[in-house]
């Protein structure tokens, strides 16, 4: 397979990264409303174990979508995902070590190893979008850390919002491609 044809299987299988961003943006939102309610600590742990559970939640929701949530075996951007998904869990020790120093880092910290991650999406989705979403997370996240307000789950409330209108601009790219597409081959 060519790498755009890779690619626009990705973005059909993943509806361009809408499942895994609504639900990410979902988990982000609720950590962000936990760290309000009740502690900051038990608002990180939501945050942390809540991602453990984007995969599953993610591929649950594809189907329900009627999405395949995979794509063919030979797809070689598959492995690509799943490399990508593990920078997450493994930059969460410098979100760690950034907290013992200001716990007030923890959402901003957060934004910038996550944004960080969407950098390879460039490339697994073929959609400039990536690179836009990664952008305003890395340079949020550190203009917060450096000169936000002492709000400790602002970061996580912008982020979440961010991540779901980036999830419904990324379904409307791929429905748009996916209408273009059948209407060219029906003209054919």
């Amino acid at each position: 397979m060519e790498i755009k044809e890779c690619q626009r299987e990705m973005r059909s299988a993943f509806l361009g990264g809408f499942a895994g961003q609504l639900v990410s943006g979902l988990i982000w939102l609720v950590s962000s409303l936990a760290s309000s309610i009740f502690s900051h600590t038990v608002g990180m742990a939501v945050l942390f174990f809540g991602s453990m559970g984007i995969f599953p939640l993610t591929q649950a929701f594809l189907r329900l979508l009627g999405r395949p949530g995979r794509v063919g075996p030979e797809n070689g951007l598959w492995p690509l995902g799943s490399q990508t998904a593990f920078i997450v869990p493994i930059n969460f020790l410098l979100v760690g070590a950034a907290v013992l120093y200001k716990p007030d880092w923890f959402y901003p910290a957060a934004m910038i190893v996550v944004g960080s991650h969407y950098l390879p999406f460039l490339t697994l989705y073929g959609m400039k979008l990536f690179g836009l979403l990664a952008g305003i997370l890395v340079i949020a996240g550190a203009g917060l850390a450096l000169y936000g307000p002492p709000i400790f789950s602002l970061g996580g409330w912008l982020t979440g919002g961010v991540l779901l209108a980036f999830a419904f601009a990324g379904r409307q790219i791929v429905l748009q491609e996916e209408t273009q597409g059948k209407r060219t081959s029906t003209l054919r």
